[in-house]
């Protein structure tokens, strides 16, 4: 009896060993696909630097694949993963729509997937969980900005749109619009995307600026992301006019360009989007893997506003030192 009961604990221990071991091995040798869009973007360069070192940080091999702004170079890029049997896939979508069949091969693999700071117009059960702010609340707390600056004051504004279907310029589109609904006095008057891209924000704002009285109906320019704000920036000072002052700039990400822009008195509000997306992914991942524990479906990063009065300095240092 003594003996059946030393065997049964010592097959209970070894299983247990077992197990931990492999948990502990499966941490280490896991592989990760990411699809990352592109370099559009100073936000986006640092959300691929962050994504790396939280991977080698936590001995993840990380396969990355960069689809330079197509959604056919994602795609490909995915079912290149599921081919090479990854453990996980990372996906930072270029647009919303047109996911089904690529997430349903993942699915059918048994490969989890994870959305990374944009949506996909999917059935929810195609990804694990998607990891994101809430661009509706960004584009709310830099409209908010704007109601507070202008107290009452007629403010025509013109919107620099990032990717036409991408849900950050749906979502950030929506959001201002939202805040702005109870202040008649402030009017979107022109609203063109600018690709989430400097060049191209430069380009759209100038045609702007030439459209409104040379810049001077122009109150306001409302960014999706920062980049576009930089290129606005540029284009409101070759045509002779004081970004910030004659024309004011809210944008989107907090990348430390625009920080420096805030130094110089060129750029007025920003709202944070954190690039460390991966962190929390892999939290999720990690434990899915492990155990089979389900995340939440959406994990929501804080969405902040930074002015000039929030040391504008420290955070352009700040910022640099993580890789923007």
């Amino acid at each position: 009896m003594k003996t059946s009961r030393l065997l049964a604990v010592s097959a209970g221990l070894i299983t247990l060993m077992s197990s931990t071991i492999a948990s502990t091995a499966m941490a280490k040798d896991l592989v990760v696909g990411f699809s990352q869009i592109g370099s559009e973007s100073g936000w986006r360069a640092a959300e691929t630097s962050v994504t790396k070192q939280e991977a080698e940080k936590r001995g993840i091999d990380l396969k990355f694949a960069d689809a330079q702004q197509k959604q056919e170079n994602q795609i490909k890029a995915i079912r290149g993963f599921i081919a090479q049997g990854v453990d996980a896939i990372l996906v930072a979508p270029v647009v919303a729509t047109g996911w089904d069949d690529v997430l349903s091969e993942a699915k059918d693999a048994n490969i989890p997937v994870v959305l990374l700071d944009r949506g996909v117009d999917a059935p929810e059960d195609l990804y694990l969980t998607s990891v994101a702010s809430n661009q509706v609340t960004e584009g709310k707390v830099a409209g908010q900005w704007l109601v507070d600056a202008e107290a009452g004051a007629d403010c025509k504004v013109v919107e620099l749109q990032g990717t036409v279907g991408s849900t950050p310029a749906i979502n950030r589109k929506q959001g201002f619009e939202e805040a702005i609904a109870a202040a008649p006095n402030i009017t979107i008057i022109r609203s063109q995307t600018g690709d989430f891209t400097r060049s191209k924000g430069k380009e759209v704002m100038e045609g702007f600026i030439k459209a409104e009285n040379g810049g001077k109906d122009i109150c306001a320019v409302y960014a999706h992301n920062d980049d576009m704000a930089v290129g606005a920036i540029q284009a409101i000072k070759d045509a002779g006019l004081k970004p910030g002052t004659d024309i004011k700039v809210v944008s989107i990400d907090a990348v430390p360009d625009i920080f420096s822009a805030m130094v110089a008195g060129e750029a007025n509000a920003t709202v944070e989007l954190t690039p460390n997306m991966a962190g929390p992914a892999f939290d999720a991942l990690e434990k899915y893997l492990a155990d089979g524990t389900m995340p939440e479906k959406f994990i929501i990063t804080e969405s902040k506003l930074y002015t000039p009065a929030d040391d504008a300095q420290g955070e352009f240092d700040r910022r640099k030192g993580l890789g923007y």
